[in-house]
C-alpha cells in the first residue's frame, strides 16, 4: 500500500479525482450558460472540478473552509438569492454530516443546490470508516425533493450535469474515485428519472449504478460466452428510479441482479426490491454490494477485489442467481441452454 498522504494529494490538474477532471470544464460551460451558476467548497478549492472553474471564475467560487455543514447553508442562501450553486463534498461527510442541512435548508425549500459528493463508496479506501461513504444512497433516497443520481463514468455525469441545470430543485450527484472504465464514448440522452441501457439482454439484468456498471458489462460479456443473454441497466438515478424500466426487465428476464458500491441496507438492491412489491411482480432477485459489517481498510482496488465489486465478483453473482432460478420456478421467459456452465456453476470450464 502506498502512503497515505500521497494517494490523496491532488492540485487542479490531477489528483485522485483526476477521472472526474473533464467535469471543470463543464462546470466552467455551465457558468457560461448561466452566469448564476456559482462554486462552493470546504477547502477543497484545489479539486480538480472546482479548480477548473475557479480559474474561470475566481469571482463566483466560495471556499469555506473545512466546514461541510455550513457549506450546504452558504449555499442555500446563495441559491434563494438567484444562483446555482454546486458544493463539491468528500462523500462521506455530504451524506453524513450535512443531512440535517441538505433536508431542512435545500429540500424542504425545493432550492436548485447540485451537492458534487467525490470520493463516494469505497474510494477513500485508506482512511477507514470515517471516509466509508456506503450509507449514502438509502440516506439521500429517503429525503423529500432531492434528486439523486449516480453516474457510471464521466461522460454520463457530463449529460446528467447539463441536463439537470435547470432543474428546480436540488440534486445530489455520487461521484466514485474517477477511476472509472470510459463507458458512453459520446454524452448519452439523458431523462429525468429514467435509466440508461448500453446493453439489452433476454435472460437476466444486471441493473447496476456507479463503478458497478462497468463491471456489469464485463460479466455480461463472460455470460454471453457460456450461452446466456444478459442486458445491463445503468441507474443513472436512483431518485425518481425508473420503475417502468424495473418491471419491464423483471417481466422479460425474470433474473434481476442488482450491483452497488454501497451498502446492501437501503441502497440501489433495496429500491428494486420495492418497486417489485409494491407492483405485485415476481422475480428472482439477487442484491450484490457490501456487507453490513465494519469494512475492511486497504486500497480501493483491494477493496473491490475483495467484496466482489469486479468482474469477477459480479459474474460470480450471475453464476448463482441463474443456478438457483433455474431449480425453481422462476419467470423467465427463456430457459438457460442445458451445457451452460451458468447453469451448472460447479461444472469445468
Amino acid at each position: 500500500m502506498g502512503n497515505v498522504s500521497e494517494a490523496f494529494s491532488f492540485t487542479a490538474d490531477e489528483g485522485e479525482f483526476s477521472g472526474w477532471a473533464p467535469l471543470g470544464k463543464t462546470l466552467v460551460d455551465l457558468g457560461k450558460q448561466h452566469p448564476g451558476v456559482v462554486a462552493v467548497a470546504p477547502d477543497l478549492g484545489s479539486a480538480p472540478i472546482v479548480g477548473h472553474f475557479g480559474q474561470s471564475f475566481p469571482e463566483r467560487v466560495v471556499d469555506c473552509g473545512i466546514a461541510e455543514c455550513n457549506a450546504v447553508s452558504i449555499a442555500a442562501g446563495l441559491a434563494a438569492s438567484g444562483c446555482i450553486p454546486y458544493v463539491l463534498q468528500i462523500g462521506a461527510f455530504a451524506a453524513l454530516k450535512c443531512a440535517e442541512q441538505i433536508r431542512t435548508d435545500l429540500a424542504y425549500t425545493r432550492l436548485p443546490v447540485r451537492i458534487l459528493a467525490g470520493w463516494s463508496g469505497l474510494s477513500m479506501a485508506y482512511f477507514g470508516t470515517s471516509h466509508h461513504s456506503i450509507e449514502d444512497i438509502a440516506i439521500t433516497r429517503s429525503i423529500t425533493n432531492l434528486t439523486v443520481v449516480s453516474p457510471s463514468d464521466p461522460t454520463s455525469a457530463e449529460a446528467v450535469m447539463r441536463a439537470t441545470l435547470e432543474h428546480p430543485g436540488p440534486v445530489y450527484f455520487r461521484f466514485g474515485a474517477g477511476e472509472e472504465r470510459p463507458i458512453y464514448s459520446v454524452p448519452p440522452a439523458v431523462g429525468y428519472g429514467r435509466f440508461l441501457r448500453p446493453r439489452e439482454g433476454r435472460d437476466a439484468t444486471i441493473i447496476a449504478t456507479g463503478i458497478g456498471v462497468p463491471c456489469a458489462l464485463a460479466a455480461a460479456e463472460r455470460a454471453q460466452a457460456e450461452g446466456l443473454d444478459v442486458g445491463v441497466l445503468d441507474a443513472l438515478f436512483l431518485k425518481p428510479i425508473d420503475e417502468e424500466a424495473i418491471l419491464a426487465a423483471a417481466r422479460t428476464t425474470g433474473r434481476l441482479l442488482t450491483v452497488e458500491e454501497h451498502s446492501v441496507i437501503g441502497g440501489l438492491g433495496t429500491a428494486v426490491a420495492d418497486v417489485l412489491a409494491r407492483h405485485h411482480v415476481s422475480a428472482h432477485l439477487s442484491v450484490h454490494g457490501l456487507p453490513d459489517e465494519p469494512l475492511l481498510v486497504a486500497s480501493t482496488p483491494e477493496l473491490y477485489e475483495h467484496y466482489g465489486l469486479t468482474a469477477d465478483g459480479v459474474f460470480r453473482e450471475l453464476e448463482a442467481l441463474v443456478a438457483r432460478s433455474s431449480t425453481g420456478t422462476g419467470a423467465s421467459t427463456r430457459t438457460v441452454p442445458s451445457g451452460s456452465r451458468l447453469r451448472n456453476p460447479s461444472a469445468a470450464s
